[in-house]
């Protein structure tokens, strides 16, 4: 066992100092592991990169074409200055991976983001057995509860549909990377073509090229006939709903995927015509399932609800603790939102506790049973 904890909490990172390597560094380092490609944790200027191989094609996008970047397999290991790494589904975007650390017989398991529920795009979650677990909590409180992802997706062709009845093009809102690639994967394309904001569609032709299965996009311009746009579906990122780019589509009736609309306000707020509760997070249910999974007999809590949720890990027998990270949300509309949502969805915690209760009973219940990393790496 090191004298120090196999992973530490810093100011740069999460950070194994016996390998001197950084997890998701949000400063400069000389060796980072990018748990996925979303810009709060993957983030520009570090010496020498590595991440799942599905990770490449949009952090060389974001981050640079000619960056030291080396990509592994998922259970590929790789050994530095003794210690063992590898890489697991985390099921969160293309890509998406946990981190498994191992040393002197420890094992610690970096979660990244991360959602339980196959999108049909990126690798399913897998639980990884270790000694400590690193938890994302992004929606860690009991009201956030999923609907399956093909009910969702009914909603959405439903409202498309309609607004084809109604003569309105259907701007449809979400993340760039990962919420947009699941929706495209999922919904009946009803009709052709599909027109996208260009943050979209560079992302979109970016995977194509690099050999994955995606519809073909028509990108949104000054001189697309603004009568092809009738009855049509229009992607875009989040932060299209307050600029001048969005008035070229009337009529239209605007959509909105994420999480945040599972929260009384949030619609309104957006001034969105249609919410949809879409998150490539886990909810509540999946996130207590991943924890009691990991068999971990301690649980570090970072970005989202941690106060309450570590506090809930500890008053169930589970040793938790919360991290402050630099961890967020990859749109900065997004950010601002989760700030006003969480004082309205976190009054107390006493005002959660019944049912806090009773969903970890449910839970439990239904519970049963290579590379370098540029220099000092090692095969093993």
């Amino acid at each position: 066992m090191p004298a120090q904890p196999l992973l530490q909490f810093t100011g740069k990172s999460i950070y194994c100092s016996v390998a001197d390597v950084h997890i998701d560094p949000w400063i400069p380092v000389d060796r980072a592991i990018i748990t996925h490609a979303h810009s709060d944790h993957a983030r520009w200027g570090s010496r020498h990169y590595l991440s799942h191989k599905d990770s490449e094609p949009i952090l060389r996008l974001r981050l640079g074409q000619d960056i030291s970047l080396q990509t592994i397999e998922y259970g590929q290991k790789f050994m530095i200055n003794g210690v063992k790494f590898s890489l697991h589904p985390a099921g969160h975007i293309i890509g998406s991976a946990q981190v498994r650390v191992e040393y002197q017989g420890e094992v610690w398991v970096a979660s990244g983001d991360y959602k339980l529920e196959n999108d049909n795009f990126s690798v399913p979650f897998e639980p990884v057995k270790c000694n400590v677990f690193i938890t994302e909590s992004t929606f860690g409180l009991p009201i956030y509860k999923w609907q399956p992802q093909h009910e969702v997706m009914t909603e959405i062709d439903n409202w498309w549909a309609q607004n084809r009845v109604d003569g309105k093009a259907s701007v449809i809102m979400g993340y760039s990377l990962g919420k947009m690639q699941r929706i495209l994967k999922n919904i009946q394309l009803q009709q052709e073509p599909i027109y996208a904001h260009g943050a979209i569609f560079t992302l979109n032709e970016r995977l194509r090229e690099a050999g994955f299965d995606l519809p073909k996009l028509t990108l949104v311009t000054k001189e697309t006939d603004k009568k092809l746009f009738k009855g049509a579906l229009v992607v875009a990122p989040p932060s299209v709903d307050s600029s001048t780019w969005i008035k070229k589509f009337a009529p239209y009736s605007l959509g909105y995927c994420s999480g945040w609309m599972a929260l009384r306000g949030a619609k309104n707020r957006r001034a969105v015509d249609q919410g949809f509760v879409l998150s490539d997070h886990v909810d509540w249910p999946d996130l207590n399932t991943a924890v009691l999974e990991t068999g971990a007999e301690k649980v570090y809590v970072t970005h989202g609800y941690t106060a309450i949720y570590s506090r809930w890990l500890n008053e169930n027998g589970i040793w938790a603790a919360e991290v402050n990270t630099m961890y967020g949300n990859e749109d900065e509309n997004e950010e601002e939102e989760v700030v006003q949502d969480a004082a309205v969805a976190s009054e107390s915690y006493e005002q959660h506790k019944a049912i806090l209760d009773d969903d970890v009973e449910n839970t439990s219940k239904e519970k049963s049973p290579q590379g370098d990393l540029g220099a000092g790496g090692q095969q093993p």
